[in-house]
C-alpha cells in the first residue's frame, strides 16, 4: 500500500511539466489592436501618475520604468516592439523573464524594467512582465 502511494506520488511529480505552456513568450497568431483604439485596460483606481512610452523616451539613462500596452512584434533575439497609445519602444525581454508564459499581441501587458538609451534606438531592459 506504502509504495502504491510512493508510486503515485513520483508519477504526478513527473506528470506536472507536461502540463506547462510549451511555447513560452509571444504568440503571434492574433493581431494588435490598433493604436488609437487602445485604452489603458486599468479598472480601479487611476495611478497618480502612468507612464507611456512618449514619457520614458525624454527620461534620463538608466531610469526605472514601467509600462502598460501590447508586445506586437519579435524583432530579433529577445527583442520585441512594446507598444501603448502614445508611440512604440524596443524591449529587451529574456526568456527568463517571460517565466513560461505566452503572450499575445491583443493582451494587455505591464512591463517594468531600465531604460537604456545607450543603444541606438533606445530600448527598455524588461526585469518583469505581468499580463493585466
Amino acid at each position: 500500500m506504502r509504495r502504491m502511494i510512493v508510486a503515485a506520488t513520483v508519477a504526478a511529480l513527473f506528470t506536472l511539466p507536461a502540463l506547462a505552456d510549451d511555447k513560452p513568450g509571444l504568440n503571434t497568431d492574433e493581431a494588435p489592436r490598433p493604436a488609437h483604439k487602445l485604452n489603458d485596460g486599468y479598472r480601479g483606481a487611476e495611478e497618480a501618475h502612468s507612464m507611456t512610452v512618449d514619457h520614458v523616451t525624454e527620461m534620463h539613462d538608466d531610469a526605472s520604468v514601467t509600462l502598460r500596452g501590447n508586445l506586437i512584434a519579435k524583432k530579433g533575439n529577445d527583442i520585441y516592439t512594446f507598444r501603448d497609445k502614445t508611440g512604440q519602444i524596443d524591449a529587451y525581454i529574456p526568456m527568463a523573464v517571460f517565466t513560461e508564459r505566452e503572450v499575445s499581441p491583443d493582451q494587455l501587458i505591464s512591463i517594468s524594467g531600465s531604460l537604456d538609451k545607450q543603444q541606438t534606438p533606445p530600448r527598455i531592459k524588461v526585469s518583469r512582465l505581468q499580463k493585466e
